[in-house]
């Protein structure tokens, strides 16, 4: 595609402000000329940045050094190593690539296509389709996609707050000025676009929103954090261990003989010992694990028809322990049935039913409340000319028109009854009471002036109530008691009346139900409004900058929140949320703040991905506490070794066979299974509480045992290896065993798979010569399962006591922690 031209270029000939937008030739032209909305939008990494991505690693530089020196020395068996982190490579980029076809397809499906004005009509198209000087529509909902200028509007109303910070929507007349990233929250328009593509002001918003992105995870940076730590160790220890090998007197080949391509010597002898302990030092498996248990998880999320726009969604849905949510579209249907209009004067409802007709027929893009009054009552009325209109906004609950009619103008408006019949009057009590059967209540006024005025809509005479019926999902209360069984509390956030949201709360037996707050009755000041944030469940007639606020004062009491929402009056809150959840038939932008669509647009949908979240930490940490015990073990190996002067114990092909069947194949089914537990902050913290002592207690077992069977000799025999091989992998197998409770069938077989590798590694002729590992000394071995015995003993001590430490520490209260071991939290708004 040509690239696009200055802005400042000579524009194009406009087209006539005659409605009929752009031409089909003037948009060939404008696309020839390069002034296309060419902002690229993927929802995954491209394919080369995967390839990089997992080739071009700090794990990677670390191995293809030390599979460098063992090259040139020898012998190949001993740069067995090499091969493992080519196929855990190979497997890492063939999952990134699998879950980018599925994001790349889910992506398309939950795009925005705005609406143009060509050829005289409305069509929708890509936001990468619009061409400067397009004529796009917009309504409630819409997000604004390039800068413009307005050329018509109705009642049109912008928030801004995404760019400006200003949470109050600013009118918008023709002539006006809108820019990319504000979304539409009243009233209806049209804008042509003046600047697109990357010249737009904030054209990267809408962009950086709907990708997939790797942001601040404390996941990642925990694990960036271990790794350099382990870089910067290999080098000390590394240098320690080579000095103290050269300096071993009467060094000899180890192998006895010097074999074909096989260099001997001290130096020889000394390089191969440093590579079999920094080789066990490098947590070679940890960084591909955690892409493939993310990859994983965008795969089995997509399967769900769930969008995961940014990858730490995943990790956050692991900690999510509240969320907030809308009364309509989760807990009852989207659609709504019209079912009795009461007149409040005694006559009859002719009037009543004609004015909400028109109202009805005057609004372009109806909520689903004037839908279902649309779909029940037909064409409105002849002769009722609508002169003036005021579009429907969450923050003042009514909508409505001003008529020309047979009989002069007459002003009718439409909303909550407790925003417009007077306060203690009979048609708001009788609202209150038809509300807590968990019916949906509106009141049909007149307004004593048009009702675009500034002081609008004035002193309201009710005329009747409309009453809408609302279905409760079939599923509803099935997922609600899902989340009751995984500790996760459920807010219900409606700008409906408390007292009918409480009504379908109550249906569905939400804990809390029997107590809906108002939230125009909530506390002002932050403290106390976040505590009853906290403490309710059902909270009615709450605002968007509210809905907003809730979720922040939940936040700042150290509650992870996901925010589900499908409209526009949702976007504060789904920004602010820990995590945001759109439906996938809401507005565009809600779609394009939120981290995960649901593409099904069913609330039901939720607990699979909250489950699939839970599954994938909670087994990055699992298998974080096996390859970081393999790590200190080796530090301790080394450093013991190197104070101690005597040869390293083992070859490289040895730590290869030690890290394959205790930690490197069980940890790749242990990333994949599952798991409920929900994570908690602190990750490196906990890790290390077992990596730590449980390495530290394999790494001296190992020395022990190799101290026992050298028997005061400095250079070992095969079979004193292969002591040491049995001690090591003894106790990490047990530390395996401790890290994969809950036990199951299948754990059990792969425990019971991994010591018949060993054995098999240990028994057999092939085996044998390749590994040069010697069994024909019982002694030894039994030293070594004796010194292995004491080492499990002594681990599990150790976890006990620190079971207990941990439990308590989680029990003592912190300030305002929440739940019970749950430690406060700094809110943190992105």
């Amino acid at each position: 595609m040509t690239a696009p031209r200055d802005q400042q270029d000579p524009p194009l000939p406009l087209p006539d402000d005659d409605g009929r937008g752009l031409t089909a030739a003037e948009v060939a032209a404008r696309v020839a000329d390069g002034r296309t909305n060419d902002v690229p939008v993927r929802a995954s990494r491209s394919v080369g940045a995967i390839i990089r991505g997992n080739v071009l690693t700090r794990i990677n530089a670390m191995v293809a050094v030390l599979f460098a020196i063992i090259a040139v020395i020898g012998p190949v068996q001993d740069g067995l190593f090499a091969m493992v982190i080519v196929v855990n490579t190979l497997i890492g980029i063939a999952q990134e690539l699998r879950a980018k076809r599925t994001l790349d397809r889910l992506a398309i499906v939950s795009a925005a296509r705005p609406r143009v004005v060509r050829d005289g009509a409305a069509v929708p198209v890509t936001a990468q389709e619009i061409v400067l000087d397009d004529v796009v529509e917009c309504a409630p909902g819409d997000q604004v996609v390039v800068d413009g200028a307005v050329v018509a509007a109705e009642a049109l109303e912008v928030d801004e707050s995404l760019l400006t910070g200003e949470a109050d929507p600013v009118v918008k007349r023709p002539g006006d000025t809108v820019m990319s990233g504000s979304f539409i929250v009243a009233g209806t328009g049209r804008y042509r676009a003046s600047k697109v593509g990357r010249h737009a002001y904030a054209a990267r918003l809408a962009e950086e929103a709907s990708r997939f992105s790797l942001v601040h995870s404390e996941l990642r940076s925990g694990i960036d954090r271990i790794l350099r730590f382990i870089t910067w160790a290999l080098f000390p220890i590394g240098g320690l261990l080579v000095f103290s090998q050269l300096a071993l007197n009467n060094q000899v080949t180890v192998d006895g003989a010097i074999g074909e391509g096989q260099i001997g010597g001290p130096l020889a002898d000394a390089l191969r010992g440093m590579v079999a302990a920094l080789v066990s030092m490098v947590p070679e498996g940890l960084v591909l694990l955690v892409s493939i248990a993310f990859a994983v998880g965008v795969v089995r999320l997509g399967r769900h028809r769930c969008l995961v726009q940014e990858l730490p969604a995943i990790e956050g849905l692991a900690r999510v322990d509240v969320v907030c949510t809308d009364k309509t579209g989760t807990l009852t249907e989207n659609g709504m049935r019209l079912a009795e209009v009461r007149e409040m004067g005694g006559a009859g409802d002719a009037p009543a039913r004609e004015a909400l007709a028109a109202l009805a027929g005057a609004d372009p893009r109806p909520n689903p409340s004037v839908a279902a009054v649309a779909e029940a009552l037909g064409a409105p009325p002849e002769g009722w000319t609508v002169v003036a209109r005021a579009a429907f906004s969450s923050a003042r609950k009514w909508s409505g028109a001003s008529f020309a009619t047979p009989d002069g103008e007459e002003h009718w408006v439409l909303g909550a009854p407790d925003v417009l019949a007077p306060a203690g009057g009979p048609e708001a009590a009788e609202a209150e009471r038809i509300g807590g059967t968990g019916l949906r209540v509106l009141l049909l006024g007149r307004a004593a002036e048009r009702v675009d005025a500034p002081g609008a809509p004035g002193p309201v005479r009710p005329v009747a109530l409309v009453v809408l019926d609302q279905r409760l999902r079939d599923d509803a209360k099935d997922t609600l008691d899902f989340f009751a069984g995984q500790d996760v509390r459920v807010k219900i956030v409606s700008g409906d009346n408390a007292v009918s949201v409480g009504a379908v709360a109550r249906a569905v037996e939400l804990p809390g139900a029997d107590e809906p707050r108002d939230a125009r009755e909530l506390p002002v000041d932050p403290d106390g409004f976040a505590e009853e944030a906290d403490r309710a469940s059902v909270f009615g007639r709450v605002t968007p900058e509210q809905k907003r606020d809730l979720v922040r004062g939940l936040r700042a009491r150290g509650r992870t929140v996901a925010m589900t929402g499908d409209g526009v009056n949702d976007v504060l809150a789904l920004k602010e949320a820990d995590i945001g959840v759109a439906m996938g038939a809401g507005s565009p932008a809600s779609r394009a703040v939120a981290q995960i669509v649901l593409l099904g647009d069913r609330f039901s949908a939720l607990p699979a991905v909250v489950a699939e979240g839970r599954r994938v930490i909670g087994n990055i940490e699992r298998v974080a506490n096996l390859f970081l015990t393999k790590t200190v073990y080796s530090m301790t190996m080394a450093t013991m070794v190197s104070v101690l002067s005597v040869a390293y114990p083992f070859f490289p092909r040895h730590a290869t066979l030690i890290n394959a069947v205790t930690f490197g194949i069980p940890s790749f089914f242990l990333a994949l299974a599952p798991n409920t537990e929900r994570a908690r902050p602190g990750f490196v913290r906990r890790t290390l509480r077992l990596a730590v002592p449980s390495g530290l207690i394999a790494g001296a077992a190992a020395v022990t045992t190799y101290l026992l069977v050298l028997g005061g000799r400095s250079v070992p025999d095969p079979a004193d290896r292969t002591a040491v091989v049995v001690t090591l992998c003894a106790t990490t197998l047990w530390v395996l065993l401790l890290v994969a409770k809950p036990y199951v069938w299948w754990k059990t077989v792969l425990v019971g798979a991994m010591v018949g590798l060993l054995l098999t590694a240990m028994l057999t002729p092939v085996g044998q010569a390749f590994f040069a590992l010697d069994v024909s000394e019982p002694g030894k071995l039994w030293t070594g399962l004796a010194v292995a015995a004491a080492a499990m003993a002594l681990i599990t001590a150790v976890r006990l006591v620190d079971d207990r430490l941990m439990a308590r520490e989680e029990a003592r209260p912190e300030g305002a922690a929440g739940e019970v071991g749950e430690p406060p939290r700094e809110c943190v708004t992105r």
